[in-house]
């Protein structure tokens, strides 16, 4: 009888977790954005070793060459693969659990991680109108951070732990900026692939 209570008290609490938290999040999502991310970084390398002027010069001058504008493209393709990944997963997973994508839980973290993302995105497409190319890496990065730390509030607190990292990880690159392509690989690519491990063994396997 005791073993009945206790396993009606864990379905309880697992379905009133379920609806107030997003917990359709993938773990192999994490996994491939973080290496859509180094391939870009190694793309991204590689066109600005190639390059007719020097790259770095030119990000640190605020000159538009074309370099500059390939390295642009070269992210905007990354983030648009791994946006595209992690909804594919995340209709993925909720499906196989039988959970609603779109649910309350759903729109607040989408609203938390959306504030501090769009407040993130118009300070790099100022930087970028003005011609300052030389932080937008570590700009991307801390704003990135502190929107999965704001919608981990929601979801599983791995996902705040990721974005301290990420945080971290831009104040870094705001301090040495002659290395900002390093600190968008490791945080865009290695943490990504580190916090998706981590999510899949702990969370997905579970679930299966």
């Amino acid at each position: 009888m005791e073993a009945n209570y206790l396993n009606d008290i864990k379905e309880i609490k697992s379905m009133m977790e379920s609806r107030s938290r997003f917990l359709s999040l993938s773990g192999l999502s994490g996994i491939l954005s973080g290496i859509y991310a180094l391939i870009g970084a190694f793309v991204a390398n590689y066109l600005a070793t190639n390059a007719n002027s020097i790259a770095y010069q030119d990000v640190k001058a605020g000159i538009i060459t074309p370099v500059v504008i390939e390295l642009l493209l070269v992210a905007m393709v990354v983030f648009i693969c791994a946006l595209a990944t992690a909804y594919y997963f995340t209709t993925k997973k909720a499906k196989a659990k039988q959970h609603k994508v779109w649910t309350k839980a759903t729109y607040r973290t989408l609203v938390s991680f959306a504030v501090p993302f769009i407040a993130g995105s118009l300070v790099t497409l100022i930087l970028m109108f003005k011609g300052q190319f030389f932080n937008i890496a570590a700009f991307t990065l801390i704003f990135y951070g502190l929107a999965l730390y704001s919608a981990g509030a929601y979801t599983y607190k791995d996902v705040q732990w990721l974005g301290v990292s990420e945080v971290v990880t831009g104040l870094l690159a705001l301090i040495y900026p002659g290395y900002g392509l390093y600190f968008w690989a490791f945080g865009f690519g290695i943490l990504h692939i580190v916090y998706g491990t981590i999510m899949y063994f702990k969370y997905d396997l579970k679930s299966e």
